[in-house]
């Protein structure tokens, strides 16, 4: 084709409003393509071929194209390698820019420095954006210019650093009628791209400001509808995150520090990338698993005998969600209780959660572990009959997952609390004394 085209490359940021990249490839050029690959590098590594999040990815694509198609234009939804799609649209369209949104995971980081070479190789311009965080890598650093690892300073020079105009928007919905005017282009079913359909549970993207505005009463009860849920649509992009900064600034303290907290892991992931694959903190991975294959397995399925824990799994396992005070409370139970290594409970969150971000999650598992940046020191050991006690008192939320709990089929507890909290410091001790 002869016309020449700008793209928008859709990956995090699954939204026509407020978008940033789609923002500057439809104000600096006259004719833009959105894209959106289904990349074979993610979706191969990815066991469960009825994964909810890929229904959610896919249903959201046909919202998005629904919407186009109604204006004469239309997305192009590609399967494949992102080098492969890339070297099939040059020989189709020509292309002056490919317009995307910066995504700082380690797979993501590889994947986009082998398309920018591509692309200049074409002399196809590779224009990359600010999107998924308000500050990221570089803008919160500390007087040195070193980055942060403990989140109080961070989130306070975080504050300090914000304006008005971090939170306006970028009006990309306004200039829709620079998108390149296409008949409709080809179809692509869930099936095609070998996934089946799930029914799973997935909240709105409209936020509760009254779930905001109680939030700090209610957001370690995990048997209250007390938390907003927007975590999933944060994670890909169905909701800007500068919508809900702006919305919730002045209503809940709390609840904005929890964006917060996102951004930090977020910057410690870009800085720190290590945390992958190791501990923050070295002399941790020194520390002697026991991985015992069957108490992991009883974990998994929520069958510990511990109330509280076995709920938490079996929410996951049935919904793709578990509320984040149980979150604490079954990988301090999995790393101290059952002195298994974090990993395997990051893997597994990582392939179960709908809202699965790689920088929150691992931040979060290297927390629980004592292992992390800011991380709760080794010694805190979360007591799953004390934390019960504490946020579900009355067993609302343990009842509605364990309705067994009174019954002599229900499991007893795989290892005695008192015995595994010895075990546990002794080995920590031993490992972080060497």
């Amino acid at each position: 084709m002869n016309t020449q085209i700008a793209i928008h490359w859709f990956r995090r940021d699954l939204r026509l409003e407020d978008n940033t990249a789609l923002f500057h490839a439809l104000t600096n050029n006259e004719q833009v393509l959105p894209l959106f690959i289904f990349d074979t590098e993610i979706l191969d590594s990815l066991e469960d071929k009825a994964d909810a999040r890929v229904q959610f990815i896919f249903d959201t694509l046909m919202t998005i194209r629904k919407k186009l198609r109604a204006t004469g234009n239309d997305i192009y939804i590609a399967y494949g390698s992102p080098m492969e799609v890339f070297k099939n649209l040059i020989s189709q369209y020509t292309i002056s820019a490919v317009y995307t949104n910066h995504d700082f995971e380690p797979y993501a980081i590889q994947r986009d420095n082998a398309i920018k070479q591509f692309l200049a190789t074409h002399n196809i311009a590779f224009k990359t954006c600010k999107d998924q965080v308000i500050f990221e890598k570089d803008e919160v650093l500390k007087d040195d210019g070193k980055p942060y690892t403990i989140y109080t300073p961070y989130s306070k020079k975080w504050k300090l650093k914000l304006t008005a105009d971090d939170l306006v928007p970028r009006p990309s919905e306004k200039y829709l009628r620079y998108l390149y005017q296409t008949p409709p282009l080809p179809e692509i079913g869930l099936q095609q791209i070998g996934f089946l359909p799930t029914e799973m549970f997935i909240p709105v993207t409209q936020l509760n400001l009254e779930i905001v505005k109680n939030y700090h009463n209610t957001r370690d009860l995990p048997a209250v509808n007390g938390t907003t849920r927007m975590s999933v649509h944060l994670r890909f992009g169905t909701v800007s995150i500068r919508h809900l900064a702006r919305l919730t600034q002045q209503v809940n303290e709390k609840y904005f520090n929890e964006l917060i907290w996102r951004e930090f892991y977020q910057m410690i992931l870009a800085h720190f990338p290590h945390v992958v694959t190791k501990s923050f903190k070295p002399e941790y991975d020194r520390i002697v698993w026991r991985n015992n294959e069957t108490e992991y397995q009883s974990w998994c399925e929520g069958k510990t005998g511990f109330p509280i824990v076995d709920a938490g799994m079996r929410e996951l396992n049935a919904t793709g969600h578990m509320h984040n005070r149980v979150r604490m409370i079954v990988s301090s139970f999995l790393t101290k209780d059952l002195l298994i290594d974090w990993r395997w409970g990051e893997a597994y969150f990582a392939k179960k959660l709908l809202d699965f971000d790689l920088a929150s999650n691992n931040g979060g598992w290297q927390w629980a572990a004592g292992c992390g940046v800011d991380a709760a020191p080794y010694f805190r050991i979360f007591n799953p009959q004390s934390q019960t006690l504490k946020f579900d008192p009355e067993l609302k939320y343990i009842s509605h997952w364990v309705p067994e709990l009174n019954e002599l089929s229900y499991p007893k507890p795989i290892v005695d609390h008192s015995f595994a909290r010895d075990r546990v410091l002794k080995v920590y001790k031993a490992a972080l004394s060497k």
